[in-house]
């Protein structure tokens, strides 16, 4: 018997609430969106209306994607970040609200300062931290690079997407030394790979089971990567230049003292919206 589709919706929902999904309504609203192959507004608009089969059928192979733990994200294949559409494949993390936190905290810097800064996004995963600030800062010239070339084709698509210009990819590896031709920036940012690796097996199956692994083992002490950008990546850096990291919790008293012992100076830490120290910042001596 045909459906419409505020019955497909309030099935989604029923089967979601019932799995315990928190944002129950939301998801289902979206799920049902995506089978229907219509935006937000035009699915509520359309609630009323009688839909097909075939709708019905790829509502039903969504959900049950999602009561198997996978991210919505990774089903709908769209993200909100700063504010901006981004693409998210399981090639690359899912966007963070903390990682909001970075963005905002690289604008306070470079903002009445440095509004044409040369920006290098290490780590770059999604694009999100590039993008978003190529956005906000439309003069700026931003490097976005990780090791990954099928993450990078995500960047690429968040790019297009967002419409940002002066804004590019490269491929290289954090835990060797930059290309040559590379060049130096006034700002590196990086939400580079955190977790110990014994932490893996801990983390929620959702992020554990789809999210991938590259993109979250930070090394046997979760600080690997943030050794050898510190090692490595320096010199990529501008004398004066800033170094901006994300970390895990608990591991910002580390990576302070890991950067002063690399030379940077006015070395801090930014709180997140739980009271997280959840950003660590340096200076690169201009002498």
């Amino acid at each position: 018997m045909p459906k419409t589709y505020n019955e497909l919706y309030l099935r989604a929902r029923t089967a979601l609430k019932a799995a315990g999904v928190e944002s129950y309504a939301l998801e289902a609203r979206l799920l049902a969106s995506r089978a229907a192959g219509k935006d937000k507004e035009a699915f509520l608009r359309d609630l009323r209306l009688y839909t097909s089969d075939e709708t019905e059928q790829k509502l039903e192979a969504l959900l049950q994607r999602r009561l198997k733990g996978e991210p919505l994200a990774y089903i709908t294949g769209d993200w909100e970040f700063y504010g901006l559409p981004m693409k998210v494949t399981q090639d690359v993390l899912i966007p963070r609200p903390d990682t909001e936190v970075l963005v905002d905290t690289a604008l306070k810097a470079l903002m009445g300062r440095k509004m044409d800064a040369r920006i290098l996004d290490l780590c770059c995963g999604s694009g999100c931290i590039g993008v978003a600030l190529a956005h906000e800062l439309p003069a700026a010239r931003v490097v976005m690079v990780d090791v990954s070339e099928s993450a990078l084709e995500v960047s690429r698509q968040n790019i297009r997407l967002n419409r940002v210009n002066r804004t590019v990819c490269l491929r290289a590896d954090a835990l060797q030394k930059p290309p040559m031709s590379i060049g130096e920036f006034d700002m590196l940012i990086s939400n580079p790979p955190y977790v110990p690796s014994f932490e893996i097996l801990t983390l929620d199956s959702s992020v554990r089971d789809f999210e991938p692994l590259g993109a979250l083992d930070g090394g046997e002490d979760g600080l690997m990567f943030y050794r050898s950008i510190l090692q490595y990546w320096l010199t990529a850096l501008r004398p004066g230049g800033l170094m901006l990291f994300e970390v895990g919790e608990d591991q910002a008293a580390s990576v302070r003292a890991l950067m002063r012992e690399a030379g940077m100076q006015d070395v801090f830490s930014v709180l997140d919206t739980a009271g997280i120290e959840r950003v660590v910042v340096g200076r690169r001596p201009k002498n």
